[in-house]
């Protein structure tokens, strides 16, 4: 690994201990504790979506270093358009994954109250998608990323599409 790579782990291992986690850790944690203790955890089967979120957001990270040259930071965006891995899936896999932290959070406390959060954060990721994200994206990659969105839907993933 040379010095370039190391500066974009170091650049996504700082986002994602600011920006993700803060969603999907400390929000949470805030959210539980907020009137007395944390409660105890009791939908142990939660844990396997917690980890299903946490390594498909790792794997999202990864192609967008790798492929993409970047990181998920807005201001420090893929420099390379990403159409690997679960991108080929659907198109913002990386909100997909802290929404599945998050509701697999709500479901091993049994709390409502982080379940209405998490529908809180996925309309604000919509909003975001939508209202920022979308057009950066056409604007940066034209219409590589226009042939994109006419064959990767943006929030239910489906196999890729083979070519004909």
């Amino acid at each position: 690994m040379g010095w370039p790579d190391l500066n974009i782990a170091v650049r996504s291992l700082l986002f994602t201990v600011v920006v993700p986690a803060s969603a999907a850790v400390y929000i949470p944690w805030w959210i539980l504790n907020r009137w007395g203790p944390l409660p105890f955890p009791t939908g142990w089967h939660a844990v396997s979506l917690i980890a299903i979120g946490a390594v498909l957001y790792l794997s999202c990270l990864w192609v967008f270093a790798v492929v993409g040259r970047g990181t998920p930071a807005p201001w420090d965006a893929p420099r390379r358009f990403v159409a690997v891995g679960p991108y080929k899936w659907v198109r913002n896999p990386m909100y997909i994954a802290v929404l599945l932290v998050v509701v697999g959070e709500a479901w091993l406390f049994l709390s409502a109250s982080l379940l209405l959060y998490a529908v809180a954060l996925a309309i604000a990721f919509h909003v975001f998608v939508i209202a920022y994200e979308e057009p950066t994206l056409r604007r940066s990659f034209g219409d590589t990323y226009e042939r994109y969105v006419a064959t990767v839907p943006r929030w239910k993933p489906r196999p890729p599409r083979t070519a004909a």
